[in-house]
């Protein structure tokens, strides 16, 4: 092998080592939450799957109006007969033979005059040739059909609902990243509230035990801190893991991989936290995203009741054909002989009389569930209200905590959380 052979082999397994471990090298993010957001929007599973169902109803509504267009069908075939088969008919020829014989007034061989035997009995014969062969083309065109004219009704709606149900995802996913994501920015505050505790117990623990040397304390009051410390020790600890479980919580929520680095790069201001949301603002049901999915839904339901109550008219349908017949006693369809002509245009009209109720079990059914997504709409107000309210008193009271850890752990902080955290 030559050298210059050699070095492209060897340059093209260094690309390929070289590739391979590009591929498993971990990747860092730092992310602030909007951006945290983004990166699930693309990532994220439940979001993905959401767009695409989005796609899925333009097809279906697609096919749906493939019903209302004509469908055209050409065709082309051969058949071969071995055996031609055998028709058996009354003997239509002899009466005419004797009829002529009888009016020309032939006689026998006795000289009588031949007469109109009585039964001619039957003959058998074969109609038709050993090869036949088609070709041709047909139509048919939906005239009417209620179903489908409803369905053509709702292709918009149906757009819509799918689009509601990925913004509803997206909505959910984003609201998740926003809390697991401040709790996880906020938690360094929790660290650090364990630090001060166990700071102060060590002091404590030295204290006493000087006090203890000097006969100023009891053993037992050394313990009771020697268990205050670890208890403290052991939450820190628990605290720590905490943290990190909820990294990779927000890691797979956004659709990272668990081994990829997380940088967190917001921070929380108390002063923003505490004047700039708008709790007393007023607010509309129409603009939540749920509440828009199940208005959709409704809309749905009510197009389904009218499909079914159109189950019941007839449907109507346009056929037209035309096609070219040959038949041949030997496969010869391309030299000369005649090809005959067949065209039929028609319309078929089908009324449906009896389906044994089952229209009408339809038609309650479907009049249920929109009676159903009608109560849901109503239970979602509700709710709506709750969560506000909810919402509300949670918020004033962790500004309460907030205003209360301020003054225990130091008003001079600019913030209360960290700057980065890293995981």
């Amino acid at each position: 092998m030559s050298i210059k052979k050699t070095l492209l082999s060897l340059l093209s397994l260094v690309f390929i080592i070289s590739n391979g471990n590009t591929q498993n090298v971990n990747k860092r993010y730092e992310f602030n939450v909007q951006q945290a957001v983004e990166y699930a929007n693309k990532n994220n599973v439940q979001v993905k799957n959401a767009l695409l169902n989005i796609k899925a109803q333009i097809e279906t509504n697609r096919e749906i109006t493939a019903s209302a267009l004509p469908t055209i069908t050409g065709g082309i075939g051969a058949q071969h007969f071995p055996n031609v088969a055998v028709t058996t008919l009354p003997n239509f020829i002899s009466p005419a033979t004797y009829q002529v014989l009888v009016n020309e007034g032939v006689k026998d061989g006795n000289g009588n005059p031949i007469k109109m035997p009585g039964d001619f009995g039957f003959i058998q014969a074969q109609f038709g040739t050993k090869w036949a062969a088609s070709a041709g083309v047909s139509l048919q065109q939906l005239l009417f059909d209620g179903q489908v004219f409803v369905g053509l009704q709702a292709r918009k709606a149906a757009i819509d609902f799918q689009t509601s149900a990925a913004e509803v995802t997206e909505v959910a996913i984003k609201t998740n990243i926003y809390k697991i994501y401040y709790q996880l920015v906020a938690s360094k505050t929790a660290i650090e509230i364990l630090d001060a505790n166990i700071n102060r117990l060590e002091k404590l623990d030295f204290d006493i035990k000087a006090l203890y040397k000097n006969g100023f304390a009891e053993r037992i009051d050394i313990d009771k801190i020697t268990v205050q410390l670890t208890n403290v020790k052991t939450e820190k600890a628990k605290a720590i893991n905490t943290i990190a479980i909820g990294y990779l919580g927000l890691k797979t929520l956004i659709g990272m991989p668990a081994n990829d680095t997380l940088v967190l790069t917001e921070t929380l201001d108390y002063n923003k936290v505490k004047d700039e949301i708008p709790f007393d603002a007023p607010y509309k049901y129409e603009d939540r995203k749920d509440y828009q999915y199940l208005n959709y839904a409704k809309q749905l339901n009510a197009y389904n009741v009218k499909r079914y109550q159109l189950s019941y008219l007839p449907t109507i349908a346009l056929g037209a054909s035309y096609s070219k017949i040959a038949q041949r006693n030997q496969f010869d369809f391309l030299n000369k002989g005649d090809w005959f002509t067949s065209s039929s245009i028609g319309v078929n009209v089908s009324v449906p009389i009896f389906s044994g109720f089952a229209k009408d079990a339809r038609v309650k059914k479907a009049k249920i569930e929109l009676e159903q997504t009608s109560n849901q709409l109503d239970n979602l107000k509700i709710n709506i209200d709750v969560s506000a309210e909810q919402a509300r008193l949670k918020y004033n009271n962790a500004i309460s905590v907030m205003v209360a850890q301020k003054k225990q752990y130091g008003s001079s902080r600019k913030s209360i959380w960290s700057n980065k955290k890293e995981i």
